[in-house]
């Protein structure tokens, strides 16, 4: 079931009703790549390119990415490749409190309601571990879409023993580097996750991917590969309160290129 509320104290009623989930092929290649994008023509360059599926976010360059608008979900759903929603209400780490905490449970059932395939999300506690009270929310919140546990994973203390706390809440699968600033750095820790999960989730390397790092990450057992493969982009006219002048979209030779290292890497 989905539902979908007025805000608190609107007189607006929830509304009920069944909601069929997107496909998600991707779940079935030996090693999937997704792609994070920000617009949909960068979620059609990586469709175009051999993409497997996309994770949707805003502002990743500046942020490491924040939540998406629900228009922006709608539009990129509409490309036509399964499309994972990171859901985080702000940049400035993975410790949320009260308020942060029922935004995200909306905007996780507002993206799904959008046409989303799944939901990249999360949460730590102040001492490093891994929020189970907020992960088991946001997990019942994604019903049966597939939810990612998102890098937070890198920043906690123990990530054996957080992996374990992923595998009790029932999470579907981990973003990670091994905790390294680049994955082709982590890759003796993403082996010994891979271990570790043993088939139960799926390890998803990503941080900082190449195309030359692919071979590696694939041969540590990896499910799947993340990257931006992003390029920038001169925006035509900047002013005051404008922001950067320029964007980042995705590059549709660097998509290709690690379509093709994984492929090979796979087998």
């Amino acid at each position: 079931m989905f539902f979908i509320c007025g805000a608190a104290g609107s007189g607006r009623p929830c509304f009920h009703g069944p909601m069929t989930r997107p496909a998600d092929p991707s779940r079935a290649r030996r090693v999937a790549v997704e792609i994070a994008v920000q617009d949909p023509a960068s979620a059609r360059t990586a469709r175009d390119a051999g993409a497997d599926r996309v994770e949707l976010c805003s502002a990743l360059a500046a942020t490491g990415g924040v939540t998406p608008s629900i228009g922006l979900v709608e539009a990129v759903v509409a490309v036509g490749l399964p499309v994972h929603v990171l859901i985080r209400p702000r940049p400035g780490g993975f410790v949320h409190d009260a308020e942060e905490r029922a935004v995200m449970l909306r905007d996780v059932r507002a993206a799904l309601a959008a046409g989303a395939a799944g939901i990249v999300s999360g949460g730590l506690t102040a001492d490093g571990r891994v929020d189970a009270d907020l992960l088991a929310r946001l997990v019942d919140a994604a019903g049966d879409a597939v939810f990612t546990f998102h890098r937070a994973i890198d920043a906690v203390d123990e990530r054996p023993a957080a992996l374990d706390a992923l595998l009790a809440a029932g999470v579907g699968r981990v973003l990670t580097s091994g905790g390294a600033e680049r994955a082709g750095d982590g890759v003796p820790a993403l082996a010994e996750l891979v271990a570790r999960a043993d088939g139960r989730i799926e390890i998803q390397a990503g941080g900082g991917v190449t195309v030359d790092a692919i071979p590696a990450l694939v041969g540590a057992g990896v499910d799947a590969i993340h990257l931006s493969a992003r390029r920038r982009v001169a925006a035509a006219r900047v002013g005051p309160g404008g922001g950067e002048a320029a964007h980042d979209v995705a590059d549709g030779g660097i998509v290709a290129a690690a379509v093709a290292a994984a492929r090979a890497a796979a087998g």
